[in-house]
């Protein structure tokens, strides 16, 4: 007999959903990998149970079942009564991995970097998320004579502030991005003096249009416009941007180079 499907407006809890055996492989796999990242980005004090809740969004009981799993895999190990770490071994491979990650990125994007920047004449970026970072792994410098070379490569900053990191931010699962916005605290007043309400107004904006717009936060006097690279399922790899000076950044430039990105990322 088929169980009986529960009202639309009522949500089960977290605990009272199918046995973990009939959960989606993918969702369980994702959730996992997530909480593995919330750990490792607790550093040596560790997380409680209740940090990682909040961080994700998850239920207690889905947090202790995916922390038994790691612990018996060896990615994540006990520090004293409530606190859980990442194991020295699975820290290093993290590290590892993300490096690879960020150099296979910087690799497939080049191309579409150099189309873009050839396109308008402005300096085009890259950037791959590190936690709640936009990392920039990849620049390619245009033909303009004023370039307005708004990040470093290898250089970091709190997911939203630049126009990539805003589009990959955007792109990302609401309980993700909202995490990752009330993780960012008091660093955002360094940019331009961003807060965590402006910075949700410019992520809902960016849904809303498509391709995202910041401008006086990474860089004063800069307006950059982004795109996020997303795979099949939906969910972003990367963000490229294109920066210059306001004056130079008119609402119908905006459009055409949201739409040359687009066009260049199509074929990444």
């Amino acid at each position: 007999m088929p169980r009986p499907t529960p009202p639309s407006n009522v949500r089960q809890a977290d605990e009272s959903r199918p046995h973990p055996a009939h959960e989606p492989e993918g969702r369980a796999l994702r959730r996992g990998l997530l909480l593995l990242e919330a750990v490792q980005r607790s550093g040596e004090a560790g997380a409680r149970v209740a940090d990682l809740c909040r961080a994700l969004a998850l239920e207690r009981a889905t947090v202790y079942r995916l922390l038994a799993t790691l612990i018996d895999c060896g990615h994540v190990q006990r520090q004293g009564r409530w606190h859980y770490v990442a194991a020295p071994a699975a820290q290093l491979r993290g590290a590892r991995q993300l490096s690879d990650i960020a150099s296979e990125m910087a690799q497939r994007l080049a191309p579409v970097l150099a189309r873009v920047s050839a396109g308008c004449g402005d300096a085009a970026f890259a950037v791959v998320r590190e936690g709640h970072s936009a990392w920039c792994v990849a620049r390619h410098i245009g033909s303009y004579p004023v370039q307005i070379l708004a990040v470093q490569v290898g250089s970091r900053q709190p997911l939203g502030v630049g126009a990539a990191g805003l589009a990959l931010l955007a792109a990302m699962p609401e309980a993700e991005a909202r995490a990752a916005i009330g993780a960012h605290g008091d660093a955002l007043a360094r940019y331009g003096g961003m807060t965590v309400e402006r910075l949700r107004i410019l992520v809902r904006s960016t849904r809303e249009r498509g391709w995202s717009v910041v401008g006086n936060h990474a860089v004063k006097g800069v307006l950059g416009v982004g795109r996020a690279l997303c795979d099949a399922d939906g969910l972003p790899l990367a963000g490229i941007s294109v920066a210059a000076s306001m004056d130079r950044m008119t609402r119908q430039r905006q459009q055409a180079i949201a739409a040359l990105m687009h066009e260049a990322l199509a074929g990444a």
